[in-house]
């Protein structure tokens, strides 16, 4: 593969979006109400109701069931002329080594001890991907925050900020804010869709700075936070799935970005499929894995297979909760 700068990230030219404004059943006009981001929807696959449930749910001014139904029929024809027209287009896409130039980036990266505690399930390599060839499966982007994230980064990067913007071993943190909520709840708010719990772990007495008073034994703690923010995807029967990241990765594609740093993960089998994939894709592999032509990445600039629309801001919350039993049980 030609990995000479110009190829290997960029376009000619940036690849549209959204800025097709069309009527009820298309893309909806740019401007956003100050309390509402604008968020892409692919239509024409996912199930009908799904989508119809999310403009009810999230949509400030939902357009007419009728035409949101015209639209995603409509879309569906476009779907089903793909399955002839690009059946395969997903097999077999090109994983590029990475070059010599990246290996201070790589030395770097590799010290992070998330890559060594979530990447260690299955045989994983940091490869070069094209954006055009992955399969996806998230439905929605939120258009503001990539246009936030475009700003950020303001010219097409070149290969160390592309490397460290798929793969930011500093790890930015979003902005958060967590309280005490009443007896035995705590909650905590952030506008990133990444915070999550990430599980419950045991802390030693020594591992507390501030003990709680009395004759301390241990303690149970429940961990809110942040994913590693790798972009990775799953390569599984011939197909690359992109597993995390589809907000960099929608705009890295419309600044003319064609090829990325990516952890590619490879799955032998669905018994491995079950345990690195996501949610959606361990509900129906076969739409990812098998159908002939599955939603991808470049779905998301067609608009014949999108719809924009503004939806009201909302903030990811994430609520712990915990109670104590004190009791007394009969010696056995």
């Amino acid at each position: 593969m030609d990995t000479s700068p110009d190829v290997l990230t960029r376009d000619p030219a940036p690849v549209p979006v959204a800025s097709d404004p069309r009527p009820a059943g298309g893309d909806a006009p740019a401007r956003c109400e100050q309390d509402a981001d604008q968020s892409l929807y692919l239509i024409g696959r996912p199930p009908l109701k799904d989508f119809l449930r999310f403009v009810t749910h999230h949509a400030v001014n939902p357009p007419a069931e009728k035409a949101l139904t015209d639209a995603w029929q409509a879309a569906r024809e476009v779907v089903h002329r793909l399955e002839t027209e690009e059946a395969g287009i997903a097999d077999d896409p090109p994983i590029g080594k990475l070059g010599s130039e990246y290996e201070p980036l790589l030395i770097e990266f590799l010290k992070d001890p998330l890559v060594h505690y979530g990447f260690n399930t299955v045989p994983t390599e940091v490869a070069i991907v094209e954006l055009d060839r992955m399969v996806v499966y998230q439905e929605h982007i939120d258009i503001t925050h990539s246009r936030r994230l475009q700003q950020t980064l303001g010219a097409i990067p070149g290969r160390a900020e592309l490397f460290r913007t798929c793969l930011p071993y500093d790890h930015p943190q979003p902005p958060v804010k967590w309280c005490r909520a009443g007896e035995g709840k705590f909650v905590f708010v952030s506008p990133s869709n990444d915070l999550r719990f990430l599980g419950p772990r045991k802390v030693h007495p020594g591992e507390l700075k501030d003990a709680p008073g009395g004759n301390l034994v241990g303690v149970v703690g429940a961990s809110v936070g942040f994913g590693s923010n790798f972009m990775n995807a799953i390569y599984a029967e011939k197909r690359l799935i992109l597993n995390n990241g589809s907000h960099r990765a929608f705009t890295l594609r419309q600044m003319g970005v064609t090829h990325v740093p990516c952890i590619v993960q490879h799955v032998p089998s669905r018994d491995e499929l079950e345990v690195v994939a996501s949610s959606s894709v361990r509900r129906n592999p076969d739409l990812f894995l098998k159908h002939v032509r599955p939603p991808m990445l470049k779905d998301y600039f067609d608009p014949q297979l999108r719809m924009v629309l503004p939806v009201h801001r909302r903030l990811r919350q994430i609520t712990v909760r915990f109670e104590v039993e004190e009791d007394f049980v009969p010696a056995l």
